[in-house]
This record gives C-alpha cells, structure tokens and sequence, in this order.
C-alpha cells in the first residue's frame, strides 16, 4: 500500500537531521555533480561539434558561441535568482516543518521563473542583431552569433523555468529527479548537434536549435518530477505573487542574481577587449582570441562544475539544520565540503598546469593559433583554482542560512568587482599577457574577500544547538 507523502516527508527530515552529514552531503552530492558535469559536457559537446566545421569557418562559429554565452549566463541569472531564491526558504521552511508555506514558494517562484523568461525571449527576439554587435561580434562573425541568439531567446523561458525546478528539486532533498530532468535534455542536445551542425548544415545555429530543443525537453522532465515521490506539487492556485514571497525570494536568490548576472557582464567585457587585443596583431586576430577564451571556458566550466555540484549536495544539509537550529551539524557539513573541494581543486590544477596543450587538443579541428593561445590561458586560469575551495562552500553557505549582504559582495567579487576591472586595466599595462592575468588575479582577490566574511558566518554557527520549539 502507498505510502502518504507526510509520513515521507518526516522520514526525509529524519535523515537529514539525524544522519552524518558526511555521508549525506555525498549521497546527495552523487545527482548534482552528475547533472552539473553532463551540462557542461553538452557545453563542451557544442563547442566541439561547431569547431570540426573547421578553418576560418569553425574559428568565427566558435567566436559566435563564445559572444553568445554572456547571454546564456544572463538567462541561467534570472533562473537561479529565483530558483535558489525560493529554494533556500523552501529548504528552511521543510526543516521547520512548514509545508504549506514550501509549496506556496514553490509554485510562486515557478511562475516568476516563467514570467522572466518570456520578457527575455519577447526583448531577444526584436533585437537580435543589435544585442548580437553590442555582446562584441563584428562583421567577421555577427551573423552566426544573431542566428545563435535567436533560438537561445526562443527557450529563453523553458531555460528560466529548468533552473528554477531543478533548485527546488535538489534542496527539497530530492536531487536525483533534478539529474534525471538534466541529463535527458544533455543526452538529446549532443544527439541533435551534429544532425544540425553538419547533416542540415546549420552551423552554429544548429548548435543552437539542439540547445533550445533540449531544453524545451529537459523542462517538461524536470516539471513531471515534481508531481513523484514526497516532492512539493505545483499547481497554478498556489501562486501568491506577494510582497512577503517577492521579498523572500530577492532575499534568498539576489546572491545568484549577482554572481551569474557580473558573471554575464564580465563574458561581454572580456570579450570586448579580447576582440581589441587581437585585432591589434594581425598574427591573433579579433575572432581567434575570443574563441580560445571561449574554448577555455568551457573547459574549466567542466572543472569548476564538480565542485558546484559537490556544494548543491551540502546546501540541502545546510538548510534543513540551519532550520532546525542544529548548528553543529552545519559546521560539520561546511568543514568536511571544504576538505573534499581541496582535494578536487589540487588535482585539476596539477592537471591543467602540466597537461594544458593536451586538453585543448580534444578540439582538433580548431585552427592551431586558436589551440595555442587556449593552451597558455587554461594554464594562467589552472593556477588560482585552489581558491575556489573555501569561496564556492562560504558562498553557498552564506546564501543558504540567508545572510543576504556577505553572499551578495562574495557572489559579485570574482566576476564583478575584481574581474571586470582587471579585465579593463591590465591589458593596457601588459597587452594579452595582462588579460590572460585577470582571471588568476580576480581569483586571488576573491579568497581574500571571504576569508573574514566566512570567520563571521563560523563564530554565529559556533553557539549551541537550539532546536525546533
């Protein structure tokens, strides 16, 4: 016989109360990293699939793609603002037992996800092209970047609306329906891009319409997920658009609003002066360093997104005790997510700094100065990763217990505040070896910052449990 979904629902706040939380921030860390390598293995998979065009062709596709991310990284902005906006309360809200209120949010923040997709796709859709020539593309390459953004605005909302549910999904405890939601829109998206690219000859627009296709398919997964097992069900006549959920999510999501919001900002801005420093040497070019700044970044995307999805397996740990009032157990989660990111951090530096031209050798058909030059930037990126071991847990910790202000200067530094400056200023003082600087630099910066903002966070956790009254 069925089991109800309360007497789910009290088993899950048993486990994640009462069960090590080393071996519950690894259990629920399993989906996550899977469903956050498998998003950046189609990143990848787009890349490469656009590269094998090959010659001038393939370098102005991958420039395209690479002018089309700040866009993408506004779009997952706008989602995982309200995604992890009303996440982190649903989260807190479980642990207080409050499922009313969790499922309120949950269908609020859905409809919100959804709203701000629709203004993205309707604004994208009117002024591609523009856009397109004011992200950095010129006219080597602005006609495959406007024919890239169009289908990106087209799912702009199923895009919105897919980081929203999966939020809701990992930090009601329940990740693997959120990797199952992933991982088929991934698996379909690497399918349709060489059907795209090269059967139909799309090029990067194929790449493109692969990606919305998936996306359209991965939402309408993630959404199905939500009416299985304990999770909160979402139905319209949940939806209260009130100023007490509209601040609760601006108060939990503005942390993600700003880190993925400079995030896009600082892509356009990198893009921009790396397009000027390579057409000042004609043995560069404009096209060919945006595309190896934009090989490298897919490539320490896959990095950085293991340690990303390590830290979505705690932040459910964090907010159901945090709730609860079980201090001890939050400290403990923090520390042991701290150790197992070091450890992943020092291989992939060792591994970047000795195996660079190796790595972007997976993209043989990219012309060889556009591999050259990604090799020398994976290593300068490679040698500030370390850092990402205390920033990523305080960060997600911050925003998880709801301290507004410390998330949201840590969540600005490293793209905002430290690297859009660098990016502005040391290439005038250092040409490419300065913009190749930035990024190790704002790194460095960023660490800094959060070692005192965290040392806060830790003397408030270091005071005895209190409990649920």
């Amino acid at each position: 016989m069925k089991r109800e979904r309360p007497d789910l629902r009290q088993e899950k706040f048993r486990r994640m109360t009462t069960e090590p939380v080393q071996k519950l921030v690894l259990r629920l860390s399993v989906p996550t990293i899977a469903s956050m390598l498998v998003t950046a293995l189609y990143n990848l998979a787009d890349t490469f699939f656009v590269s094998s065009i090959g010659g001038y062709a393939g370098t102005c596709a991958i420039a395209a793609v690479s002018v089309s991310l700040s866009v993408m990284a506004l779009i997952q902005a706008l989602g995982f603002f309200v995604g992890q906006g009303a996440s982190n309360f649903i989260s807190r809200a479980l642990g207080r037992h409050d499922v009313d209120k969790a499922s309120e949010m949950a269908a609020t923040g859905l409809f919100l996800a959804l709203a701000l997709g629709g203004c993205v796709c309707l604004a994208g859709e009117l002024f591609t092209e523009p856009i397109a020539r004011f992200l950095g593309a010129d006219e080597e390459f602005v006609k495959p970047t406007a024919d890239y953004l169009r289908w990106i605005f087209a799912a702009a909302p199923f895009m919105t609306g897919s980081f929203c549910l999966n939020n809701q999904l990992r930090f009601q405890g329940n990740a693997l329906y959120g990797m199952v939601g992933v991982v088929s829109g991934a698996v379909l998206n690497v399918g349709l891009d060489p059907l795209f690219i090269h059967s139909l000859g799309m090029e990067a627009e194929g790449a493109a319409l692969a990606t919305a296709i998936s996306q359209c398919v991965g939402f309408c997964v993630l959404l199905s997920g939500t009416f299985r097992g304990d999770n909160l069900r979402i139905h319209p006549s949940r939806v209260r658009v009130s100023r007490e959920n509209l601040r609760l999510i601006l108060q939990g999501g503005l942390p993600s609003l700003l880190r993925q919001g400079c995030g896009s900002v600082s892509v356009m801005v990198l893009n921009r002066v790396a397009g000027d420093v390579g057409a000042a040497d004609p043995e560069i070019g404009r096209a060919a360093l945006i595309a190896a700044f934009g090989l490298v970044s897919k490539i320490v995307m896959m990095m950085n997104n293991a340690v990303i999805g390590l830290g979505q397996g705690y932040q459910p740990v964090c907010g159901f005790n945090y709730g609860a009032g079980q201090y001890s157990r939050v400290r403990q989660a923090f520390w042991f997510l701290v150790k197992a990111v070091a450890l992943w951090c020092v291989l992939m530096m060792v591994l970047g700094e000795l195996f660079a031209p190796r790595v972007v050798a997976l993209f043989p058909d990219a012309e060889p100065r556009v591999r050259a030059l990604a090799a020398v930037i994976l290593r300068f990126q490679c040698a500030a990763f370390f850092v990402n071991c205390w920033v990523v847990p305080s960060n997600m910790t911050q925003q998880t217990m709801g301290w507004v202000v410390p998330a949201s200067v840590l969540a600005m530094a490293r793209q905002g505040l430290f690297l859009i400056p660098l990016v502005l200023i040391l290439p005038r003082l250092f040409g490419l070896t300065g913009l190749e600087l930035a990024q190790p630099a704002s790194d460095l910066c960023t660490f800094c910052l959060a070692i005192p903002l965290q040392a806060r966070v830790l003397k408030h956790l270091s005071q005895p449990d209190k409990g649920l009254e």
